[in-house]
């Protein structure tokens, strides 16, 4: 596979290196689309760690680009708070949204409220639960790859990657299977701007996520009149500390489990196979040793790091590699920069399978805010490569990937593939 984004990615190092750098962005989404923020990173990491950037398309804003200070900042919910939310929000966007009514979730909350939300919505990804479901993500998975075309390409982020997850998001909300492409559609809509994935305007954005709403709100007072059942919508219907939420923080809590039921599975499955055919060597790897997976499935998900950054607000005036972050100023913690941070992961930019402690990444958070699905995440990814390898001598990507036009989502649009022969 040829890499036709050397070029690009010489040209980022440029502007990284020569900019100012007390102007330097690294929240441009057009770098993370050309997969080209790295050298603004790196630059950060080493020169100015804890770095403000004063005019942005998001506006003003702290970069936390190295590991040890965004743990510091994501274990202490009490200087550095969720409340006005966990994303870096353009200003186009806070101006659309203005005289909409707010939607909080319960990752956009502090303790305690946050943890009585979170505890109500825990029991579908406890172990016992995924001890459950793994058989029938297993059969999923065996059906979908059985599905697939030999010889010819096709787009394994359609196919593969989109379908898993929201088969299983499907189950956890007890939602109809057949509609299930609904729910990666409104996660689409959700994170992306006009003009990017299915967004074409901010009001064909603003109707069809008053749609998914709508149909969820029907789901919500359908479960409230049943008896207690073990899904998503039932435990938020009959949960102590969420039956009696209002409707807008119940479509801000549809929103966070949609969106973080499938765009971080679905993205580093995608990454899983495009980064072993970066590095073939690892590919073979895993296919002569394939009780590597559980280890090959922790280093994707640090190398891919599928969701780019969380952001917090100051509560109070707190001083940070020398720099003085001020109350109300907002902070984004780059967990895609910190992956990369050599003063904690060694030669952390190569993609290593057998690396010793791989789960050492803060793809999914620290601190009370701690990514809820983790090991349903690291299930369906394991699940699906025991498959594959059980199936194909290899699967080989024929190009270049389409990527996310985002500073959050850290992902694939398509990811073009050839399935050369099915095994003996």
């Amino acid at each position: 596979m040829s890499d036709g984004s050397v070029d690009i990615r010489h040209e980022a190092q440029a502007r990284a290196y020569s900019a100012p750098l007390e102007g330097l962005d690294p929240a441009q989404p057009e770098l993370f689309a050309q997969d080209a923020m790295w050298p603004y990173f790196e630059r950060l990491r080493r020169e100015d760690p804890v770095h403000f950037t004063a005019e942005s398309a998001y506006g003003p804003f702290w970069s936390i680009t190295r590991y040890n200070d965004i743990v510091a900042v994501d274990t202490d919910h009490e200087t550095f708070s969720s409340a006005d939310g966990i994303t870096l929000v353009s200003l186009e966007a806070k101006a659309e949204a203005a005289n909409r009514p707010a939607r909080p979730s319960f990752i956009s909350m502090d303790p305690p409220k946050h943890d009585e939300q979170r505890k109500t919505v825990s029991p579908v990804v406890a172990p016992a639960n995924l001890h459950r479901m793994a058989p029938v993500i297993r059969e999923r998975a065996a059906k979908i790859l059985d599905g697939l075309p030999i010889g010819e390409t096709f787009d394994w982020v359609d196919l593969v990657s989109k379908e898993l997850t929201a088969m299983t998001l499907a189950t956890l909300f007890d939602f109809p299977q057949e509609e299930r492409r609904r729910l990666t559609h409104w996660s689409d809509v959700f994170t992306n701007a006009p003009g990017h994935g299915p967004v074409t305007s901010w009001e064909q954005k603003r109707r069809e996520i008053s749609e998914c709403f709508s149909v969820f709100s029907e789901l919500w007072n359908a479960r409230a009149r049943a008896e207690p059942a073990f899904d998503l919508i039932s435990m938020l219907a009959h949960g102590d500390a969420t039956r009696d939420m209002d409707e807008h923080e119940f479509h801000g809590n549809v929103a966070l489990l949609i969106i973080g039921g499938n765009d971080t599975t679905r993205n580093t499955i995608s990454g899983s196979l495009y980064a072993l055919n970066r590095n073939p060597a690892q590919y073979r790897k895993l296919r002569e040793n394939p009780e590597l997976i559980s280890s090959m499935v922790s280093e994707t998900i640090r190398w891919q790091t599928p969701l780019a950054h969380m952001a917090r607000t100051a509560t109070r005036d707190v001083e940070m590699g020398g720099k003085t972050i001020r109350k109300g100023d907002r902070v984004a913690m780059w967990y895609v920069s910190g992956n990369r941070d050599d003063s904690v992961i060694a030669d952390p930019d190569s993609y290593v399978i057998d690396r010793p402690n791989p789960r050492r990444h803060l793809s999914f958070g620290f601190g009370v805010h701690r990514c809820v699905g983790n090991r349903l995440a690291e299930l369906q990814l394991t699940i699906i490569w025991e498959e594959i390898l059980k199936r194909f001598p290899v699967v080989d990507v024929v190009g270049e990937p389409l990527r996310t036009h985002s500073v959050f989502v850290k992902g694939y649009e398509t990811l073009p593939v050839v399935i050369p022969e099915r095994a003996a």
